[in-house]
């Protein structure tokens, strides 16, 4: 092997181990905000401050019994939470994290996104419908619904940012925010990408994937151990990759003054989680039908009006 896949690999398990402690005390950190805004301690007995809870649960998770019911569909029962937890690790190797620190910047890496994240579907599918189990199959098929209905809009209000920018490349998206973030320039598109990721990562107030009170845990019902850990690793995992996103696409990467280019997007970064964290703590479910609404009757006709208006201005100007 020669010393660029050497190193190639290297930084692939640099940065895939640093992905993976943040999934694991990203949990932590959501526990202690949570109690926090709930009056409650949280997590605070394993370790210092509770510093081990998420090795706890790892562990926990790791050697619990690992059981298939009779009556599923194995190949397929475990490829889902493989393929659930593999698409969006996959997701990682084209965000810029500074300006010289990412696995590849490919030129079409905006696509690259939306057809990657798009396959995850296929795993909740699979979760739902190999486990031959009537709430499972209808949590899943709820879920799937969700996921598309949210990723038209998700993808038009993208397209503005594509436009203003004129590339696919997310560390050029970046850099053509030195001077404005497109936060400013495109506050419709930010709402409704924000609230279009929030429904495809399964955040409150649209956490339908897993409504307990109705589908039992919907499409993982049947999963326990480390099946359904990677389950849960991947949607946290989905929670840290669309902050990320957010930051690259809407926050201006890792620009900023004084501090190294790594620290402004670990904290651009940190900021857009606790916004999903205070969120799951202020506002309650919706209801099925007005999840559903949003997303067709008014999200998706939004999401049009933004492109053409920004289609508009780049053409005149």
């Amino acid at each position: 092997m020669t010393s660029n896949a050497v190193w190639h690999i290297v930084k692939i398990l640099i940065i895939f181990s640093v992905i993976m402690g943040c999934v694991a005390y990203l949990t932590l950190m959501e526990r202690r905000f949570l109690g926090f805004f709930q009056l409650r301690l949280g997590p605070n007995r394993v370790g210092p401050f509770g510093l081990f809870q998420p090795i706890a649960d790892g562990l926990k998770l790791f050697f619990k019994e690992d059981m298939t019911v009779s009556h599923a569909r194995p190949f397929y029962f475990v490829a889902a939470p493989v393929i659930s937890f593999t698409t969006v690790l996959l997701c990682f190797a084209v965000i810029p994290f500074s300006g010289t620190t990412f696995i590849t910047d490919i030129s079409v890496a905006a696509l690259y996104l939306m057809a990657i994240s798009s396959a995850g579907v296929y795993g909740v599918l699979l979760g739902g419908w190999s486990s031959n189990n009537k709430y499972s199959s209808l949590g899943a098929y709820r879920a799937a619904a969700q996921m598309i209905s949210y990723e038209i809009p998700l993808a038009l209000a993208l397209a503005g940012v594509l436009i203003l920018s004129g590339s696919f490349s997310l560390v050029d998206i970046v850099n053509n925010q030195r001077e404005t973030w497109y936060l400013f320039t495109q506050p419709l598109g930010f709402a409704i990408y924000f609230i279009c990721t929030s429904a495809e990562i399964n955040r409150t107030p649209f956490d339908f994937m897993e409504c307990e009170n109705e589908l039992v845990a919907g499409y993982q019902t049947e999963y326990s151990s480390m099946k359904f850990g990677m389950f849960y690793m991947a949607e946290y995992a989905h929670i840290l990759l669309a902050s990320c996103l957010i930051t690259v696409f809407y926050l201006g990467g890792w620009h900023g003054p004084l501090l190294p280019p790594f620290v402004w997007f670990c904290l651009k970064v940190f900021l857009v989680l606790f916004l999903f964290i205070w969120i799951r703590a202020t506002f309650p479910r919706v209801r099925y039908d007005q999840l559903m609404a949003l997303s067709w009757k008014l999200l998706l006709p939004l999401a049009f009006l933004n492109l053409i208006i920004t289609a508009s201005a780049a053409v005149l100007v």
